[in-house]
């Protein structure tokens, strides 16, 4: 789990755990999606989720916001379980969930989308928030009036991301927010990750296949293979590694050129 090192040895942790799952197994009917998932999420940190098409990573996105039920484990968010609640319950409790393919209301004009976040509010600052998430994204602000469908993947994706943040939460689920978008985009996507965090003290649980992403703007890292989490460490030393350098960053040493890599075997179990 993430832990503060001091002088080589582990201290304590950096802050209380906002979320904490432990031994998630979920199933698509009779097909097991995730293995005995545990994994640490600390307050105010962003905590990447690494791993290919296919390893999982969104069943435990769906899991922790009550989209899909946990057959074992348990899911706790701050202080109490989670696990099983309806997903309008979760959202309430303080989850925001941005999902894979953005699912904005494309009919639904920009603000009137980011009015949909708010909908769980009854206090009188949601105006004053949509202004907040211009200042974050001030290409929204052009499109206010006008039909999400008109704005680009990236602007769409910003749309999702203001959307979420209009629930003022307290962690933020975001599931492969670099899809589909440009190099120049990701990296764009990637800073405001980083300000919500840093302005905002937002709690970020970051999916991607995108590796260098989410290795830059992460705190700890873990990754994902077949259901089941096989490594984790600090994002830093998870970039140093020879696995995660050849098959998450596309870097290959001199010395095995010459070998097939669908021959080559990774060091985690």
């Amino acid at each position: 789990m993430p832990t503060l090192e001091t002088d080589g040895a582990q201290s304590e942790q950096v802050a209380p755990e906002l979320l904490m799952l432990r031994n998630i197994e979920t199933y698509y009917g009779p097909i097991m999606a995730i293995r005995g998932v545990s994994l640490a999420v600390p307050e105010g940190s962003i905590v990447s989720l690494l791993g290919a098409n296919g390893a999982g990573k969104t069943t435990v996105l769906k899991t922790i916001s009550g989209a899909m039920d946990p057959q074992k484990g348990s899911v706790r968010f701050d202080g109490a379980d989670i696990q099983g609640r309806d997903p309008d319950r979760v959202a309430r409790l303080g989850i925001g969930h941005v999902p894979e393919g953005r699912e904005i209301f494309p009919f639904l004009t920009v603000e009137e989308n980011l009015r949909m976040g708010a909908f769980s509010r009854r206090d009188g600052g949601i105006s004053a928030d949509i202004e907040l998430v211009y200042d974050y994204f001030p290409v929204l602000r052009e499109f206010t009036r006008q039909p999400a469908q008109v704005l680009s993947g990236g602007q769409q994706q910003m749309l999702a991301i203001g959307r979420a943040l209009m629930s003022n939460p307290k962690l933020m689920l975001l599931d492969e927010p670099s899809l589909g978008l440009s190099p120049r985009l990701v990296h764009e996507i990637a800073e405001i990750i980083t300000r919500l965090n840093a302005q905002r003290g937002l709690t970020v649980l970051l999916v991607e296949q995108n590796a260098k992403m989410a290795l830059d703007v992460g705190d700890y890292g873990y990754v994902m293979e077949l259901g089941r989490i096989v490594m984790e460490d600090t994002c830093e030393r998870l970039r140093q590694t020879t696995d995660i350098q050849e098959f998450y960053l596309g870097m290959k040493d001199a010395g095995v050129r010459g070998r097939r890599r669908w021959k080559q075997r990774k060091t985690w179990r």
